[in-house]
């Protein structure tokens, strides 16, 4: 591969792109109709989020949001937490959902391990959403209930949430590989009234049934009255033991039009939750008009979406890249969803679905493209991507090397589009737009209306260097509140107690001079070593930049003022071993990389690195397992894709101790 270093350009928008691009066409307006001109996409950032007011109703008008009743004002209060948006404003997310349907063109494309390609048309998806939603009216769902969904990432789930978001009730979803306690400790929380389940599903060639967990659900969730249950792994599953159950054949039977309940801009829309790798997860309640803004923004203007595109993000229903996912419909775009291994029954199971569903947009993660490039694919030689415009990526950060992977063995004309937020706000931050040109191991722009900023310790902005990401003004989509947070207190512990009214972010980042952004990982997971901060995310780069190392996991155990130690796990290649040499050659190439003050203080060889559900590495709870904390305590394992992999930590945290 080629050798590229962090801020080489590797590709400029064509200039039938950019001219012709919603973002541009945007500006264009806002002349037009405002009496605004930009010179460059710079200066609309800054006057987005200096005259937020002005902005968001820029926003609302060019979009053409639809409202049952006007608003009074853009921004009543604005302070965080709590400020008031779009007061006396009555609307519906599921209505501009659909808004753009095309009766017989295609809304939703899905493949599974156990279906084949499916296609559903805009007017099956509205046909089954009305009988969902009519359903669940009969069955006393109304404004403000929570309907919570243990189901996978097919087209029935997005139906579902069209339904339940439809009648102003709450939606609530975890995927059916979360362990079962996981599960409960999420919907347990906001009690719901509704359980939409299905009977099993298969992962890596293997099916897993899940009616057993169901009936755990069951006996958990009291105050569920009914629940709904797609026959997804086999057509007649065994329901004794089960309570209140209706097939999804029979909830979605009766023909009946899809309506939309108004409900006040800052109505509760979905609850999110934190990635749960220990505590009690975090119930993020977020509101229909702040989703529908902010996506409109990040789908509309930055990601260009449009009828002819093909959306998709391989995701689960547990992450909210699912909700991204979804939100695609916005633009009249087909939703592109897909259930199962991304390595089933190969590494280009996905490649395969690209080329099958012509997808315009594929979004994953940078360890799916990390795995990629470790087993020398070449996507663009080996399937059809001759529809693939867009290649994007978020999650974690990705080495200037994987830039250079996609240009190389993808296609060389491929609009790379980084992405970074977060569930908190089940949105962007920092991503790409058709403006702007891809440097390696950078992500373009800061989005519009996102007043992101770099901080350091004492709270001073600055450029050019690594600190904290934050939010200095507030964005739309911020959590309305938690559930079961009455006087908010846990809300402003996770944001705002570092830089008083400034929302922190968890990020570390560094933004340039030009107004892109590197992030560097979580700074909870920072290393810092004598004064020299780096991300977790340059030292993988540096250590998984050789050939020997497949994996790898770093801590550092200083804590409470306690000079700690540097300890370095690495997943090598089959039948290699941790040698004296290879050992040696890392040092080096941390010390050239990073710096020599992050070369480790020991290493170790492990068969795996721990891993969410999501696919992060667990470097906190590692931590601290290694500063002695009990495993219950350290680690939620149901919220692991790899729960045994943490047997290897313990016996080497007993048999390493820590110093300091």
């Amino acid at each position: 591969m080629s050798r590229v270093k962090e801020g080489d350009l590797l590709w400029t928008p064509p200039s039938e792109l950019a001219e012709h691009s919603h973002l541009k066409r945007y500006m264009r307006w806002l002349e037009e109709t405002r009496g605004l001109s930009f010179a460059d996409y710079e200066a609309l950032w800054r006057w987005s989020v200096t005259d937020l007011p002005a902005f968001w109703a820029s926003v609302w008008d060019f979009f053409e949001v639809k409202s049952s009743a006007p608003y009074e004002t853009v921004l009543a209060e604005e302070k965080m937490p709590g400020a008031r948006w779009f007061p006396g404003a009555r609307l519906n997310y599921a209505e501009h959902l659909v808004r753009h349907a095309r009766p017989d063109a295609p809304a939703i494309i899905g493949r599974s391990e156990l279906r084949p390609l499916v296609t559903w048309s805009w007017q099956q998806l509205l046909d089954t959403a009305g009988a969902l939603a009519a359903t669940l009216r009969r069955l006393g769902v109304g404004e403000g209930d929570r309907v919570v969904a243990y189901l996978p990432n097919i087209p029935e789930t997005i139906a579902a949430f069209i339904a339940t978001a439809s009648l102003g009730a709450i939606w609530s979803s975890c995927a059916p590989e979360f362990g079962t306690p996981s599960v409960i400790s999420r919907f347990q929380q906001i009690e719901p009234k509704v359980l939409l389940t299905i009977d099993g599903y298969a992962y890596q060639g293997k099916a897993y049934d899940r009616l057993p967990v169901v009936a755990e659900l069951q006996r958990a969730l009291p105050t569920v009255e009914r629940t709904i249950l797609i026959p997804y792994l086999s057509p007649q599953p065994q329901l004794d033991g089960l309570r209140n159950v209706m097939l999804w054949q029979e909830a979605t039977a009766a023909p009946a039009p899809l309506t939309f309940a108004q409900v006040p801009f800052d109505h509760p829309l979905w609850v999110l939750y934190s990635s749960g790798t220990t505590g009690l997860p975090k119930p993020i309640v977020q509101g229909h008009g702040g989703c529908l803004l902010a996506h409109l923004v990040m789908q509309g203007l930055h990601s260009n979406l449009g009828p002819d595109d093909r959306f998709f993000w391989f995701t689960t229903t547990g992450w909210m890249m699912w909700n991204v996912v979804a939100a695609s419909l916005l633009t009249g775009s087909t939703a592109l969803v897909y259930d199962g291994s991304p390595a089933y029954p190969d590494l280009g199971a996905l490649w395969q679905f690209a080329a099958d569903a012509g997808m315009t947009v594929f979004g994953t993660s940078a360890g799916y493209i990390s795995s990629c490039m470790k087993a020398d694919l070449h996507p663009g030689r080996d399937y059809n991507l001759s529809r693939l415009k867009v290649l994007a990526y978020t999650g974690s950060p990705l080495a200037p090397d994987g830039f250079a992977w996609i240009y190389e063995r993808v296609k060389p004309d491929i609009w790379l589009y980084p992405a970074s937020g977060g569930t908190d706000v089940c949105a962007a931050f920092v991503l790409g737009s058709p403006l702007h040109g891809v440097r390696a191991g950078e992500l373009p722009c800061r989005m519009l209306g996102a007043s992101v900023e770099c901080f350091d310790d004492e709270g001073h902005s600055i450029v050019g260097d690594v600190g904290e990401l934050v939010i200095t003004r507030p964005f739309p989509s911020m959590p309305l509140f938690f559930w079961n947070d009455p006087d908010g207190r846990r809300y402003h512990e996770s944001y705002f107690d570092t830089y008083p009214g400034v929302w922190r972010h968890g990020d570390l980042i560094k933004i340039t001079d030009r107004g892109s952004a590197v992030i560097y990982g979580r700074s909870d997971a920072t290393i810092n070593r004598q004064g020299v901060r780096a991300g977790t995310s340059e030292i993988y780069a540096a250590v998984e930049g050789l050939p020997e190392v497949l994996d790898s996991l770093v801590i550092d155990t200083t804590h409470l003022g306690h000079d700690g130690e540097m300890l370095l796990f690495v997943v090598l290649r089959e039948g290699l071993t941790l040698t004296e040499e290879l050992k040696a050659r890392i040092r080096q190439t941390l010390r050239e990389n990073v710096s020599p003050r992050h070369v480790p203080d020991a290493m170790f060889h492990v068969p795996e690195v721990p891993r969410t559900l999501n696919g992060k590495k667990m470097e906190v709870p590692i931590r601290k397992i290694f500063l002695g904390a009990p495993l219950e305590k350290a680690v939620n394992r149901d919220a692991m894709s790899n729960p045994d992999a943490l047997q290897v930590y313990l016996e080497l945290a007993r048999n390493y101790g820590t110093r300091g």
